[in-house]
């Protein structure tokens, strides 16, 4: 594709026009190449090749121009993490001297994404830049450290911003994303009691349907030494220390799993098990599993598998 775009600079020395037109063409499936020419205002011209994939992305480019040339080479490694943590580096070498960058950015809340560069060059010297995005907003802090190339300045630039972070993430911006999110759930709980409650009266309902037909599976699994369900519970499971006052929230689901067997075997899809007949969702809007303590050749077995996660038993 080509791009063109005009643009007038207004200032003492009267009208400057400019002229900027940019000419891209797909080299493979994630690889972009860019020629850029610009006239009038910072007249240049500018190559890259930009590659970009899900886990990085790798910038190299070149340009001649007034009263900048230079050379640029940058890298972004991308984490698949839930935060969609970045870091980049990048060295840019020019008539105006040589700048290294490097710096990382985070998703601190649903629509908020903090950053920071540490710039260390010569002769400009070392400064750091923080931005924070907000929805469609843009918040930046330049801090000029230094103009001389300082061990100490540069330590102080990438220490420092690390350790608020930390500090604040801990103190202030994990609780008040906890909060958030209890509050949500909270709304949600109170928005959906009454349908939870139908929800349950129609699961018991449908377990006292089966307890006839669970009765005969049990006798003809005895008989051949096959599967037996002992136990089963679905829901929110505690079981980690720091989280011993959150209330646990499961209901039992043996008898609806029992009547799911078949031939000595229990097969469930990628779906959630909210849904299976005898079940109902005891917390909505939070993590579930199923919890299984089974019988098998005489033998006890326990498994346990998230709410989305197919399950087959018994397990070889």
């Amino acid at each position: 594709f080509i791009t063109t775009n005009c643009a007038l600079q207004f200032s003492s020395r009267g009208v400057r026009p400019g002229l900027t037109t940019v000419l891209a063409r797909n080299l493979d499936k994630n690889t972009m190449g860019y020629l850029q020419w610009r006239w009038g205002i910072q007249s240049a011209m500018n190559t890259s090749i930009v590659r970009d994939t899900k886990t990085s992305h790798f910038t190299v480019a070149l340009q001649l121009g007034i009263p900048h040339s230079f050379m640029m080479v940058s890298y972004q490694h991308k984490f698949q993490d839930e935060d969609q943590t970045r870091v980049k580096g990048s060295l840019k070498a020019g008539f105006f001297g040589t700048i290294v960058e490097y710096g990382a950015e985070r998703k601190i809340s649903r629509h908020s994404v903090l950053g920071a560069t540490v710039s260390v060059g010569v002769p400009q010297g070392v400064s750091l830049k923080v931005k924070l995005n907000r929805a469609s907003q843009t918040y930046f802090f330049p801090v000029h450290l230094t103009d001389q190339l300082l061990p100490s300045a540069v330590f102080y630039a990438t220490v420092g911003p690390l350790i608020i972070y930390f500090a604040m993430h801990r103190l202030v911006i994990k609780p008040y994303l906890r909060a958030q999110k209890e509050r949500e759930l909270e709304k949600q709980r109170e928005s959906t009691a009454s349908d939870i409650l139908q929800k349950k009266q129609e699961a018991e309902a449908a377990v006292r349907l089966m307890q006839e037909s669970v009765r005969r599976i049990i006798e003809a699994e005895e008989a051949r030494m096959g599967l037996i369900v002992v136990n089963a519970w679905y829901g929110k499971f505690v079981n980690d220390n720091s989280r011993k006052n959150e209330k646990v929230k499961v209901i039992d689901v043996t008898v609806p799993l029992q009547c799911l067997v078949k031939d000595s075997k229990l097969i469930l899809t990628e779906a959630s098990k909210a849904g299976l007949p005898g079940f109902y969702d005891p917390c909505v809007g939070e993590e579930k599993s199923l919890k299984v303590l089974y019988q098998f050749r005489g033998v006890l077995h326990q498994v346990m598998s998230a709410d989305n996660e197919a399950l087959r038993i018994p397990k070889q």
